[in-house]
């Protein structure tokens, strides 16, 4: 069994700064320290992007300082408020395809995460272009049959939402193309809509969560601007099985009192 965290848009501004009313670096120290008290002996953490709000150098110098707490290897992913040349420079040993798109591939065990870098620069939406949809390719076809847990920022899918819909991956369909009949992929982790989601998408199961700092509404209706909300951040705890895949969505400041056993049924 193969155990991850998956943490996404932590949003960070520079340290001391707030922001939608909200500390973000706050809130993911908080969330660092709940995961080390609880799941020090997870495999690795993705951050599926958004890792700072306006791609400020000091917000990742901030991101570098929590993560560096973590004991295992933490790997962050790019979304539509990042910078590449910043983040390559403010955190080391950064994913690299060799073509300067922040991707790469993880082997664990008998399973293999590729993390993707799907940030169009300048765009809220996504893009997956030619470089980086060769370099996917060649990576599914030298895995083989092998287990492939796919990570990302923009989902290659409408969820339903309008406001978020309008700003999902720009070329869906050749996404589509490069995973079809692709049978070994296990789930599809991303990020951006900063919502508790699953489902599954051409045969592919998916999932997502709140962010790190603020959150989008459950609006099926508004189409722009984005709303925001305060409902609680979460982060997932995966479990990667041959047979199975689990993720936990976890609200780590709720700070309600546990019920007390009253006996009986729950």
């Amino acid at each position: 069994m193969i155990k991850l965290i998956h943490i996404t848009d932590p949003h960070l501004v520079p340290q001391g700064e707030m922001l939608h009313e909200l500390d973000p670096y706050a809130r993911l120290t908080a969330c660092v320290d709940d995961i080390l008290e609880h799941h020090g002996d997870a495999a690795c953490c993705v951050i599926t992007g958004d890792l700072a709000h306006r791609g400020e150098a000091a917000a990742y110098a901030a991101l570098r300082t929590q993560i560096d707490r973590l004991p295992f290897p933490c790997f962050p992913l790019v979304g539509n408020h990042d910078i590449r040349t910043l983040v390559n420079t403010a955190l080391p040993h950064v994913l690299n395809d060799g073509n300067g798109f922040i991707q790469g591939r993880l082997d664990l065990g008998d399973a293999s995460l590729l993390m993707l870098d799907t940030l169009d620069e300048g765009r809220n939406g996504g893009l997956y272009c030619e470089q980086r949809q060769a370099w996917l390719t060649r990576e599914l076809d030298l895995l083989g049959d092998r287990p492939v847990y796919l990570f990302m920022h923009h989902p290659p899918f409408d969820i339903g939402i309008p406001c978020l819909d309008r700003m999902s991956l720009a070329n869906p369909g050749d996404f589509a193309r490069i995973t079809a009949g692709r049978n070994n992929l296990r789930h599809l982790f991303f990020g951006h809509v900063h919502r508790p989601v699953c489902g599954s998408w051409r045969g592919i199961p998916y999932s997502t969560m709140r962010g790190l700092n603020h959150q989008v509404p459950f609006d099926l209706h508004t189409v722009s601007p984005v709303p925001k909300s305060h409902e609680p951040p979460a982060y997932a705890v995966a479990f990667l099985n041959a047979d199975q895949v689990t993720v936990h969505f976890h609200d780590y400041l709720d700070r309600s009192t546990l019920v007390a056993p009253t006996g009986g049924a729950k």
